[in-house]
This record gives C-alpha cells, sequence and structure tokens, in this order.
C-alpha cells in the first residue's frame, strides 16, 4: 500500500520535513489536551512556531496534520525498535526484545495515546495505511519470537506465534493508553516484569 502523499507548496523537501516535524511536536500535545476536532489549525500553527499562512504551505487540511502525527509515531517506534531488539533467538533475548518495547512505548506514551484516541477521525484513504504500519510492527514482534521457535527455545505453531506477539505489542500500549490506573500501582519495571512474567507462564517449551 502506497503511503499517502501530503500536498506541499514548498518544493525545499529538507524545509517540508523541519516544519512538519514541528506541526507533529506542537499536535502531539493539543491532541492529547483537546482532541483532535476541537483543536484548530490555527492553534496547531501556533504550537509549532509560525504563522497560519505557513501552516498552509506545508499541509491542506487539519486531517493532513493527523496523518503526519500517526505516520510519524509509527515510523519513530519501529526505528528505535528494529535498531535495538536482540536476535539471538533465546528465551532471554525474548525477554529483552519485550522490555526494551515497553520501555520505547514509555518514552512515547503521549504519542501513543494520541494515536488511539484519535486514529478513528483519520481520512478513508489514510487510515488503512496507518493500520498496515500497525500490522508491521506486529510483524518485528513475530520475528524476535519466531528465531526462538526456529532455535527450539519455543514450541509454538503459527496460530500461536502470530497471537504472542499481537499480545505482546498490546501489552507495552497498555502501558500508556491504562496509566490512569496503572502507573498509581506499578513502576515501569515492575510493569514489565510481571507481563513478561505471566506470557511465559502461558507459553510452553519444548517437551
Amino acid at each position: 500500500m502506497k503511503k499517502r502523499e501530503v500536498q506541499a507548496s514548498v518544493k525545499d523537501e529538507r524545509l517540508v520535513n523541519k516544519r512538519r516535524n514541528q506541526m507533529i511536536k506542537g499536535a502531539v500535545n493539543l491532541f492529547k489536551e483537546k482532541g483532535f476536532h476541537r483543536t484548530t489549525t490555527r492553534e496547531i500553527a501556533r504550537a509549532a512556531g509560525f504563522s497560519i499562512g505557513t501552516l498552509y504551505e506545508y499541509i491542506r487540511t487539519k486531517e493532513d496534520v493527523l496523518y503526519l502525527v500517526c505516520d510519524s509515531i509509527y515510523d519513530q517506534v519501529r526505528e528505535r525498535v528494529q535498531k535495538e531488539l536482540p536476535n539471538q533467538g533465546t528465551l532471554e533475548s525474548l525477554k529483552l526484545a519485550i522490555a526494551y518495547y515497553f520501555r520505547v512505548m514509555d518514552e512515547m506514551q503521549d504519542e501513543v495515546l494520541v494515536m488511539y484516541q484519535e486514529a478513528k477521525s483519520l481520512s478513508k484513504d489514510a487510515l488503512p495505511y496507518v493500520l498496515k504500519k500497525e500490522l508491521e510492527m506486529v510483524a518485528i514482534l513475530e520475528e524476535v519470537i519466531q528465531r526462538c521457535v526456529d532455535n527450539g527455545e519455543l514450541d509454538l505453531n503459527e496460530r500461536e506465534l502470530k497471537l504472542m506477539a499481537h499480545n505482546i505489542y498490546v501489552q507495552g500500549q497498555m502501558w500508556g493508553f491504562r496509566r490512569w490506573a496503572l502507573q498509581k500501582i506499578y513502576s515501569l519495571e515492575e510493569y514489565i516484569e510481571l507481563q513478561t512474567a505471566l506470557l511465559f507462564k502461558g507459553i510452553k517449551g519444548p517437551e
């Protein structure tokens, strides 16, 4: 699925990326506080540090900003996770991968919260692309688990493996969108330790 193109009248690609990154940063805070629909493009421009006229040189609609926010969040998470995830194919490396992914989710919890709250407001052409990027994130976790299966560390069939990857993915994000409750009870490290222990209680190594 091709990336949705966001039109800009400015032709300098470096400047477009710079201005859009400013927009994304400002929009995340506004969407978290007010929601997408109650946030105006004028407020986004002010939060980004430039005028409403300048804003419209880099996007066409407020929905473009939401798309850029969601697209950027997935790119950041994927790049960080792919760069750091261990690939030894051992249970210990899988535990390290889970811990690293959860810590990334902790650092980006505002962005994750906005994405889950506001993704429903994406246009019909943008939503499938964003959801596809989420499945690509799950696929990264599947690869880590698959190495453990190939190495004889885990005994999982394909359906079990895929569900395990989805479970890990959601548990990491849950730290952000359930933080109002979870962070009153657990530290991040306690959450990682308990979730990992519960996950491994539910799966068995080879007999």
